[in-house]
């Protein structure tokens, strides 16, 4: 997996690693069972220091996204089942669609923009293109 910080862009480095895994995740670039890069290797190729890449790997095992393990590292892990509470997931949602509505984003575009993001996600349960199923 091939990590792109941007300093620029306000976000904190840890919350962009853990952001681009998801990502990856969401659109089928990883799959469980997948390796992440070592902490202090992927540190080094990011030129930051090696507390931020670790940052992102525990919040990415806190939400259940990787297991870090010291002898093999971050592993993928296997998708959990959805809790049905939808009560965070909606409060995460509306503060962005009301950014984007304050900014003056149109509730049709808003809703093109969530479809046309949601067509590039695969399936939670996706098999490896390739894989013996």
């Amino acid at each position: 997996m091939q990590f792109v910080l941007e300093i620029a862009m306000g976000d904190p480095l840890y919350q962009q690693i853990r952001d681009q895994v998801v990502l990856a995740l969401a659109t089928g670039n990883l799959f469980p069972g997948d390796g992440l890069p070592p902490i202090r290797a992927l540190a080094a190729d990011l030129s930051i220091n090696l507390h931020t890449v670790h940052k992102g790997y525990e919040m990415l095992e806190q939400e259940g996204y990787i297991h870090l393990n010291r002898r093999i590292g971050a592993v993928v892990a296997q998708p959990r089942p959805f809790r049905q509470d939808l009560g965070p997931w909606q409060q995460k949602l509306r503060i962005l669609l009301a950014e984007a509505w304050t900014q003056g984003m149109s509730g049709e575009d808003m809703t093109l923009t969530v479809k046309d993001i949601l067509s590039g996600f695969v399936p939670v349960d996706t098999v490896r293109p390739g894989a013996e199923g």
